[in-house]
């Protein structure tokens, strides 16, 4: 990214916006002992300055964020008395409905993870901008429909007039989340709290996120609370940071003196998990592996621990034929325009690649490249419009249902979100055994049961898990169970479909540790699709860059990345958040 202006000297700023006391806040339950979330937080925020709440999953983060906008469940969530949130110097804390209505949205907003679930999606952006108008400043209709266009225009939507009509799920992620920005800016607020506002697009995207993000903090001049578990995004966007982990501040203090100069070991744990050039073929490090190894203050944050070491993965020789075969693939989308006219959408064209077993082929590019539709279609959940997927020398696009049914079982998928993908009504040890099931694996309980327990020690889980709910688990361990569902028919080709793109830095590290180990065990080839760069170029042997459904630039994934050919493959290693290159 373009280096960033050094903020105006500590002297220029007179006094705190923002600041938070020994915070301390419990979730109650009736069932259950009382869960202590935050613990004895405190950080100020200055007038027009940007700090970074830091940490992983957990550790309080979001928490501290709702606490501030008085957004925390009032039923089972409790703030102890001696905690402290002074805005402008005014206690936020025990403020009436009606007092809140003055402060939220038009001098503290917020802008959430995920737009999808904040945006209503059965009213136009439009309409949705110009109720916070109509509500909050109290002008009349016309007035707030042509404030709407002014302020999607200033996030950068194209065509704001057009686009003002449009509903939610008309656009793109990346505008979805301007739109989301701008509903935070629309009251013209003093103090914005961005809650992991780039976690789910890809680089390019968030590139022009924490621009637009940056620009309008200078031009408004407001203060901003940015919460993030990518340390890569804070070297981009803030002056100061507090380093949260289980509820408690471990460190706080200027960005580049954090980076450079880290003093607590959960600081410099942060910053050496992450896929590196340097530790290429190494396994990566947790959180809990660089602390028992690293926990005296006298360690760089650039050492690594001595126990770390080679992953072994089988390689395929040059000579062995390919597992899967890929040729001129292309898949059309028929969508119908005005007039009964054709608007057909081609969202693959010509893409060809091989699959060595053992080895894996990464897959990147932007939101909407194509990578995903690709992966679909070798799987024939999207039916490909023309092309070939040679499995084995067996094109697997022209079998009938019942020919490729046998086929089903050695090639299988991990999706983005376990969340979602995941049933919710299901056991663990019912969503491990239905494909056994289905494909006639074992014989009887017993047989699906053993198996089941299996594949969970395979992937790290406890036997305690078999008989419990997707809920009660986090984010990683249920891609852990994603991946053991995805092994129970002991598949040869695994597709990843942004397996590890929603997971902190930690668990990421823990499930990339975990793939290397299966394929090294199992034989298993990858897919692996992602728009992360440096995850992709840690786990790929070979590499294709998608730009509008085309591949555009393909090969052995360590060249393309140290010297990359095509203008659009720069672009996307350039827009790579780096941690130290913003205070070089």
């Amino acid at each position: 990214m373009a280096t960033r202006r050094p903020p105006p000297p500590i002297a220029q700023i007179s006094d705190n916006l923002l600041e938070v006391k020994n915070l301390t806040v419990d979730f109650i339950s009736a069932s259950k002992a009382p869960v202590r979330a935050v613990e004895e937080v405190s950080f100020v925020i200055p007038r027009e300055r940007t700090v970074a709440l830091v940490g992983e999953s957990g550790s309080g983060k979001s928490v501290s964020a709702l606490a501030i906008m008085g957004l925390l469940p009032p039923q089972n969530a409790k703030v102890a008395l001696h905690s402290a949130i002074e805005y402008d110097n005014r206690s936020l804390l025990n403020l009436s409905r009606s007092e809140w209505q003055l402060i939220r949205g038009s001098r503290i907003a917020m802008i959430f993870q995920d737009p999808m679930t904040s945006l209503n999606p059965v009213y136009t952006v439009g309409f949705q901008l110009a109720e916070m108008l109509k509500i909050h400043k109290n002008i009349p209709n016309k007035e707030a429909a042509q404030r709407a266009c002014d302020l999607l225009e200033e996030v950068g939507i194209p065509e704001p007039r057009k686009r003002v009509n449009a509903y939610p799920h008309e656009l793109s992620g990346g505008q979805q989340q301007r739109v989301m920005i701008a509903m935070a800016l629309a009251c013209e607020p003093e103090l914005l709290i961005a809650d992991e506002p780039t976690t789910a697009l890809d680089v390019t995207v968030q590139r022009q996120i924490l621009l637009l993000l940056a620009e309008l903090r200078e031009r408004r001049r407001m203060a901003m609370l940015f919460i993030t578990h990518d340390l890569g995004l804070v070297s981009e966007v803030a002056d100061q940071a507090v380093v949260m982990r289980k509820g408690t501040v471990r460190e706080a203090g200027p960005v580049r003196t954090l980076f450079t100069q880290p003093q607590d070991p959960y600081t410099k744990a942060l910053l050496s998990c992450r896929p590196s050039v340097e530790r290429q073929g190494q396994r990566l490090l947790t959180i809990d592996d660089w602390m028992s190894a690293n926990s005296s203050d006298d360690v760089s944050a650039s050492a690594a621990p001595s126990t770390v070491e080679p992953i072994a993965v089988v390689k395929a020789s040059e000579s062995d034929k390919p597992l899967l075969e890929v040729q001129g693939l292309r898949k059309v989308f028929k969508r119908s325009g005005p007039w009964f006219q054709s608007d057909d959408f081609v969202a693959v064209e010509n893409v060809s690649f091989q699959l060595k077993r053992g080895q894996t082929v990464g897959l990147v590019g932007e939101s909407g490249s194509g990578k995903t539709t690709v992966g679909l279609c070798l799987l024939r959940l999207h039916e490909a419009t023309a092309g070939k997927v040679l499995y084995e020398g067996k094109n697997l696009l022209e079998m009938s249902n019942s020919e490729f049914a046998t086929y089903k079982r050695r090639l299988q998928i991990v999706f983005q979100n376990p969340y979602a993908s995941l049933n919710p009504r299901f056991t663990v040890g019912e969503i491990l055994s239905e494909p056994m099931q289905l494909h006639g694996i074992g014989q009887n309980s017993a047989d699906w049961e053993k198996k089941s327990l299996s594949l969970l020690d395979k992937v790290g889980m406890p036997a305690s898990a078999l008989k419990r709910y997707p809920f009660e688990f986090s984010g990683g361990q249920r891609q852990r169970i994603a991946i053991a569902r995805s092994l129970s028919l002991s598949p040869e080709v695994v597709v990843l479909d942004e397996a590890v793109s929603a997971l902190d830095v930690s668990v990421q590290a823990q499930v990339l540790n975990l793939l290397k180990d299966l394929q090294k065990d199992l034989g298993l080839s990858y897919l692996f699709i992602s728009h992360d760069l440096e995850v992709v170029r840690y786990m790929s042997d070979s590499l294709l860059v998608m730009n509008k459904g085309q591949v555009v630039e393909q090969g052995d994934a360590a060249s393309i990345y140290q010297q990359p050919q095509h203008a659009y493959t720069q672009t996307l290693l350039a827009a790579v958040p780096k941690l130290q290159e913003s205070f070089i």
